[in-house]
């Protein structure tokens, strides 16, 4: 190391590299501290909404996402029994009956369905008010 020839301007120098390169690390440090708690604070949301929450005075408990799913199944299992015809109780069986009844008031329209393409279209109102 070249030295400048003047003992305090050399050690002013020194010191002042130490202390900069002492900074740099601790700003290095910090940054990654600061850093990881953060993620630290991220990965607690993502567990507490994973796995849920029981209630706190004042806070009703949150469910966990296996519980919601659970949730969303039984739903899915009811709307699944609505389409299908079972029991005599869904939507389908009660489509199915109206539709039987319609046939059995108008047999002779039951075996051509008509489609809406194949109806006339309604003739325009006639215009009387002379404009």
């Amino acid at each position: 190391m070249d030295a400048t020839g003047i003992p305090a301007v050399d050690t002013a120098l020194v010191w002042g590299g130490a202390i900069s390169v002492l900074g740099g690390v601790g700003t290095v440090a910090w940054r990654i501290v600061r850093a990881s708690s953060h993620l630290g604070g991220r990965a607690a949301q993502f567990f507490d909404d994973w796995y849920g929450e029981e209630g706190r005075p004042g806070l009703p408990a949150r469910p966990g996402v296996m519980e919601r799913v659970a949730g969303i199944e039984d739903r899915l299992t009811r709307v699944e029994h609505e389409l299908y015809p079972n029991s005599g109780g869904s939507l389908r069986d009660a489509v199915d009956l109206a539709n039987s009844r319609l046939a059995r008031l108008c047999p002779d329209n039951a075996d051509q369905p008509e489609s809406p393409s194949d109806a006339e279209p309604a003739p325009p109102p006639d215009d009387t008010s002379g404009s």
